[in-house]
């Protein structure tokens, strides 16, 4: 039987301090190219604490990523959008999110937080989904997350592009983000 706890309905929820686990976590993203298709792609290092309060509406999030750790399955793409017409990864090593806070919005929770990349920081709303809370086969806790949300790369002063004959762009102005978040419980 499920353990449903008293205080937020959740099954198996748990108050507390987790720590991103890197190996069965995902950051991820995709963006439009030649208008005809999407590339996906991922950032291979970041870290991260959560903590989740005892409503969820009390939680919080920060995490950091490096940019250098970018993998969209082709080197010579990568090193592009490492250079300074996209991420400029020498002068910007890292983008981070710190959560503002969680609410319900039609009956799913929402992550409000800043986004900073390049320098620029920018409210960005994530909508997210609580896959779990249960133990591991090291005797720890581990809990679940799916996160997913939009940028405008643009508004982080990622804008290098070129324009098309047939009028369109090669790389879209939005960015869907994809996050499966494996956390471990630390306190």
């Amino acid at each position: 039987m499920t353990e449903v706890s008293t205080v937020t309905g959740i099954p198996g929820y748990v108050a507390g301090t987790w720590n991103i686990d890197p190996v069965h976590s995902e950051v991820g993203f995709s963006v439009r190219h030649m208008m005809v298709s999407k590339v996906r792609g991922r950032f291979t290092k970041f870290s991260g604490k959560l903590v989740t309060g005892e409503q969820p509406a009390d939680s919080e999030v920060t995490a950091e990523i490096e940019m250098g750790s970018i993998d969209t399955g082709n080197e010579q793409r990568d090193a592009h959008i490492r250079s300074a017409d996209f991420f400029e990864v020498e002068t910007w090593p890292t983008m981070s999110y710190r959560s503002t806070g969680v609410r319900e919005d039609d009956g799913e929770y929402v992550l409000d937080g800043e986004l900073t990349l390049k320098g620029v920081t920018r409210s960005v709303p994530l909508k997210l989904e609580l896959n779990g809370f249960g133990p591991d086969a090291y005797g720890g806790t581990r809990a679940g997350f799916t996160a997913t949300g939009e940028i405008n790369r643009g508004d982080f002063g990622v804008s290098f592009n070129a324009v098309l004959e047939t009028g369109g762009t090669v790389v879209s102005d939005k960015v869907q983000l994809h996050l499966e978040i494996e956390a471990v419980l630390a306190s």
